[in-house]
C-alpha cells in the first residue's frame, strides 16, 4: 500500500529559488552572448567568417573535451560550489572578451584563449547542474521541477535573442558581452546560497572514478541507446539550425525574415512543451521521450520541400513542444535511475555521447549543400532523424522501462493475483 505525501509548492523551496533564479539569470546573458560575441567578432579590423568559425570552434570545442572531466569533478566536490566556481570562470572570459572589444584591440590568439575559457566553464556547469536537482527538490517533485526550469530558461533566453539586438545596436557588442559577464556574477552568487555539502565517499583516482562511471552508463541499456540515438539526432539538428535551414530560407522562403518567423516558433514551442512535461505523467517515459523526438523531422523535410512559411512554422512549434517533452522526460529518468554519488558522470557521459557528431554536421553540411543540394540535404537530415528514433525502439528497456509509482504499482498488481489465485496442483508446483 502507497502512503500519500502532501508537498509544498516547489516556489516554497528556498534551495530551488535560488538555482531557478541563478539560471534564468545567467541563461538570459547567454541569450545576449549568442548575438554579441558573433558582431563583436565582425566588427573588429580583420574581421571576416573564418576568424568568426575559429572563434566559436575555440569555443565549442572544450565544452565536448573536457565535460568527462566536469563530470568526474562534480562527483568528487560540492555541486554547488563547483557550479559557482564555473560562473566564476565565466566571469574572467566574457569580462576579458568585452574589455578586449571595446579597446578596438583584440589579437585573435587572445580572443581564442578567453572563448576556450568560456567553454571550459560550461563544461564544468552542465554535469554539476544535471546532478543538482536531486539534492534541491524531492524525488516525487523532479519531473515538475525540471520542467519549470526549463520554462524558465526557455522564456529567458527567448528574452536574451530578443534584446541582445537592441543591447548591440544601442551600447556596442563589447558592452553587450559585459552584460552576459555580469549576469554570471548574479548566478555565481545566487548558486552559493545552495550551501551543498561535500559528498559522503571515499575518493578515488580520476580515472577509477570515470570507469565507475561508464560502467553505471554502459550497464542501461535505455541509457546509451538514446544517447546513441542522439548523436545522430543532435548532428542533423545543428545541420539544419547552422547552415542548411537559412540556406533553403533564402533560396524559397525570402532570407532572415521568414527563418526568424521560423525559429521564434521554434522556441515558443519549447516553452510550451516545457510546461506540459512539467504536469504530464507517463507509465513509459522513455518510450514517451523517444517517440517525441520523430516531429523534429518534419519541419526539416517541409524546409526542403519548399513549403510555406505559416506550415514551417506550425511544424516548428509542435517539434519544440516535442524536444522540451523529451528534455524534461530524460533528465528526470536519468535523475531517478541512475545513483546521486554517479549522476554527475553519467551527465558527462550523456553530454558528451550526444553532442559527439554536432562538430562534424556543421562542417558536412555546408559542402554536401554545395554538392548536392540543400533541399536534398535537408530530406536526409530529416530521414536521419527519423531512422536513428525508430532504431532506438528496438531495444527493449527503450519501450518497457516504467516510472517510479507504475513499477510500484505494477508489482502489487501482481502481489494481489497471486495471493487471490487458487493453490497450484502437484504439477504445477513441480513446474
Amino acid at each position: 500500500m502507497s502512503v500519500a505525501v502532501d508537498r509544498l509548492p516547489l516556489w516554497h523551496n528556498r534551495r530551488f529559488c535560488f538555482l531557478a533564479s541563478a539560471r534564468v539569470i545567467s541563461v538570459l546573458g547567454n541569450g545576449f552572448a549568442r548575438v554579441a560575441l558573433a558582431f563583436a567578432v565582425l566588427t573588429l579590423p580583420g574581421a571576416s567568417p573564418g576568424r568568426l568559425s575559429l572563434v566559436l570552434a575555440c569555443q565549442a570545442v572544450p565544452q565536448l573535451v573536457f565535460i568527462l572531466v566536469g563530470g568526474v569533478i562534480a562527483d568528487r566536490m560540492s555541486r554547488s560550489r563547483l557550479m559557482a566556481t564555473a560562473d566564476v570562470v565565466g566571469v574572467v572570459a566574457y569580462a576579458g572578451l568585452a574589455a578586449l572589444v571595446v579597446s578596438g584591440r583584440a589579437p585573435l590568439v587572445l580572443m581564442c584563449v578567453l572563448a576556450v575559457t568560456a567553454g571550459l566553464a560550461t563544461a564544468l556547469f552542465s554535469p554539476a547542474m544535471d546532478g543538482v536537482v536531486p539534492l534541491v527538490v524531492p524525488a516525487d517533485q523532479l519531473q515538475q521541477a525540471n520542467g519549470i526550469l526549463r520554462v524558465g530558461t526557455n522564456v529567458s533566453l527567448l528574452m536574451g535573442l530578443a534584446l541582445s539586438g537592441v543591447a548591440v545596436s544601442w551600447l556596442g557588442a563589447g558592452w553587450a558581452l559585459a552584460l552576459n559577464s555580469a549576469s554570471f556574477v548574479v548566478s555565481a552568487v545566487l548558486t552559493s546560497f545552495l550551501g551543498l555539502g561535500e559528498p559522503r565517499r571515499a575518493k578515488s583516482s580520476g580515472w577509477t572514478e570515470l570507469r565507475e562511471g561508464w560502467r553505471e552508463f554502459s550497464s542501461r541499456q535505455w541509457l546509451w541507446v538514446v544517447v546513441c540515438q542522439y548523436m545522430v539526432v543532435v548532428a542533423a539538428l545543428n545541420a539544419n539550425a547552422g547552415v542548411l535551414g537559412p540556406l533553403a530560407a533564402e533560396d524559397h522562403l525570402g532570407g532572415a525574415r521568414a527563418w526568424s518567423v521560423i525559429v521564434a516558433a521554434q522556441a515558443l514551442g519549447a516553452v510550451a512543451g516545457a510546461g506540459l512535461a512539467a504536469k504530464v505523467r507517463v507509465d513509459r517515459p522513455i518510450l514517451v521521450a523517444v517517440l517525441a523526438t520523430l516531429p523534429s523531422a518534419v519541419p526539416i523535410v517541409m524546409l526542403g520541400t519548399g513549403a510555406p512559411v505559416w506550415g514551417i512554422a506550425v511544424a516548428m512549434f509542435l517539434s519544440g513542444m516535442s524536444s522540451d517533452v523529451f528534455a524534461v522526460l530524460w533528465s528526470t529518468t536519468i535523475q531517478r535511475e541512475v545513483p546521486e554519488e554517479a549522476l554527475s558522470r553519467v551527465s558527462s557521459y550523456d553530454w558528451f555521447g550526444s553532442l559527439a557528431f554536432a562538430p562534424l554536421g556543421l562542417l558536412a553540411a555546408g559542402p554536401a549543400a554545395q554538392a548536392w543540394g540543400a533541399d536534398r540535404m535537408l530530406f536526409v537530415c530529416g530521414s536521419l532523424i527519423a531512422a536513428a528514433t525508430l532504431a532506438a525502439l528496438l531495444a527493449p528497456q527503450v519501450r518497457t522501462l516504467r516510472a517510479p509509482a507504475q513499477r510500484v504499482r505494477r508489482v502489487e498488481e501482481e502481489t494481489n493475483e497471486s495471493v487471490d489465485a487458487p493453490p497450484a496442483t502437484g504439477g504445477q508446483a513441480a513446474r
